[in-house]
């Protein structure tokens, strides 16, 4: 191929150099929205950000773009799901604050992708940090899921076919610091790292400080001129999204083959060939039961190359596994 792809999404570029090295042919129909052909004799596949393809068909995507859809299917199947309300309006918050007070609790838009208007709330008690929540995560939809936060780690399970490929836990962004330089600076030194960018063209982004970042750091009393002491690990968020600028780190040797396959059960629950499942576990050297792990999320579009560029791991060369489902 002639056309510079590097200014596509990390994701794309990886399936690329795999597809390159097979001897397929690779076009780019659309350079902005990472999408596009492999062909290779007769056989042609579209391909839209690495993980959209044939390989799902139109419904499974919506089932999982759908929160409140994809809780149901999950509990239909017997799987763990957290219990929760669906509101309709940002005015029904005040009638359903009494179902959560006191309690860690989660606020998200019903359909969102990559944690967008997530919201999380420890021991629940001021209604106006709830309904401001609540409101929130209505600009990003117009119905929004309020459910019980899970407690225990969050982890992320790639599934690719019948098979969990790899396993990251993410890390909410942070600092780590030296008793010296602010969390401002502190940012700003590790937003260097060459493995971070913006737009998804490098392993990592980059950490923003924003209105959340600040909110979150209210909760403890500090702001971004606060100065870690030497090794205190500052949380920005409370989301643990990579793309938020969180931490991946490789588990995928060490979760137990029982987590690995509720992960490919929900995905074939809602039909789905290439998915990304975040499941809440608590101890991972337990075996699943009930009380251990609740799914959280199922991901319809989930990014590869966190999987091949954690920042601490192995690279599970994930893209190899979507060409071979593909037939290449």
């Amino acid at each position: 191929m002639n056309e510079d792809y590097t200014k596509l999404e990390l994701s794309t570029q990886i399936l690329i150099n795999e597809a390159l090295d097979r001897k397929i042919q690779v076009d780019i129909l659309d350079m902005e929205d990472n999408f596009i052909r492999l062909k290779k004799g007769d056989k042609v596949e579209y391909v839209k950000q690495a993980t959209k393809t044939s390989l799902d068909n139109y419904i499974a995507p919506l089932i999982m773009e759908n929160k409140e859809v994809t809780k149901i299917v999950l509990k239909e199947n017997g799987i763990n799901v957290p219990e929760g309300v669906t509101l309709k309006e940002a005015s029904e918050a005040k009638e359903k604050f009494s179902l959560f007070y006191g309690k860690d609790t989660v606020v998200k838009p019903k359909s969102t992708n990559f944690g967008k208007g997530v919201i999380i709330l420890k021991q629940l008690r001021s209604i106006e940090d709830f309904e401001n929540a609540v409101n929130q995560a209505f600009e990003y939809d117009n119905s929004v899921m309020v459910e019980e936060f899970i407690a225990g780690k969050e982890y992320r399970f790639l599934v690719i076919g019948d098979e969990t490929i790899a396993v990251l836990h993410r890390v909410p962004a942070n600092v780590i610091g030296d008793g010296v330089h602010s969390i401002k600076e502190l940012v700003d030194e590790k937003n260097k790292d060459p493995r971070r960018g913006q737009g998804y063209v490098k392993p990592l982004e980059k950490i923003v400080l924003g209105t959340i970042e600040k909110e979150y750091l209210s909760f403890s009393n500090r702001d971004f001129d606060y100065v870690p002491d030497k090794n205190e690990i500052v949380y920005l968020r409370e989301n643990s999204n990579v793309s938020t600028g969180g931490d991946s780190i490789d588990f995928t040797d060490e979760i137990l083959e029982g987590y690995k396959k509720i992960a490919v059960r929900a995905a074939n629950a809602v039909g789905a060939k290439i998915c990304g499942a975040d499941i809440i576990i608590n101890d991972i050297n337990e075996e699943p039961n009930a009380k251990n792990h609740s799914i959280i999320e199922l991901n319809f579009n989930p990014a590869i190359h966190m999987h091949d560029f954690p920042y601490r791991g192995e690279n599970r060369h994930v893209e190899r596994k979507i060409l071979d489902l593909l037939g290449y």
